[in-house]
């Protein structure tokens, strides 16, 4: 998938401070690698993969906060479940939730095939319905999945998110189009942002990282 076909997009950080960047981040397990490989080659595109810096980061995120219990909206391929998932202890749950179905089977294999797959269950179908019979408190959500709804994921996820726990949402940038938005998910994640940031339950850092992270606090 690509996102902006045939329009101009805003550079946020320069090519090569990227690339030195990750050059100078803990490489993945061989595991991952080989989930990047064999969906580079089941997929045309693999760009909605969260990346070397962003899956480091997230796991980082997870041993810091000693999370158990962790809700990701957009599976994708499995690369950030699988990441975090190497960071829960034994008896950690990772809950997945993912609509598209050759995605979702893509994971599963990856699941099933991979160290640490067992901590993951995918839920299958519509985020915007199946998040709302999620049972139990989160410790931390990673939202990714469509950008047009997370203002509603994020009002689902706090829900069920504990007192001090973290949400962490990708794209937040969205290749700098949220500076003059012209198309509709350019503007649902710039009004996302905006709504976050006047949110009195939480404190907030929007990262330009990537293609933009937030990290969101549960007061």
């Amino acid at each position: 998938m690509k996102k902006h076909r045939g329009k101009p997009i805003v550079q946020i950080t320069d090519p090569e401070i990227d690339r030195y960047s990750e050059n100078h981040t803990t490489p993945e397990s061989e595991a991952l690698k080989e989930l990047i490989k064999s969906s580079d080659e089941a997929l045309e595109y693999i760009d909605m993969l969260s990346g070397r810096i962003v899956g480091q980061f997230l796991k980082m995120m997870v041993q810091i906060s000693k999370a158990k219990r962790i809700l990701e909206i957009g599976t994708f391929t499995g690369y950030s479940a699988l990441m975090m998932a190497e960071a829960l202890p034994e008896d950690g749950e990772m809950v997945t939730l993912e609509m598209n179905y050759k995605y979702q089977e893509i994971a599963q294999n990856h699941f099933d095939s991979f160290p640490n797959g067992s901590k993951i269950k995918v839920i299958k179908g519509n985020a915007q319905k199946t998040i709302t019979t999620l049972e139990g408190e989160f410790d931390m959500v990673y939202l990714d999945g469509d950008k047009l709804q997370y203002e509603h994921y994020y009002g689902e996820s706090m829900k069920r998110l504990k007192q001090g726990g973290l949400i962490i949402a990708d794209n937040v940038l969205w290749d700098g189009m949220v500076l003059d938005p012209e198309d509709s998910k350019s503007r649902a994640i710039k009004n996302f942002n905006a709504l976050v940031a006047k949110d009195e339950r939480v404190e907030q850092v929007l990262l330009p990282v990537r293609d933009g992270v937030s990290v969101i606090r549960k007061k």
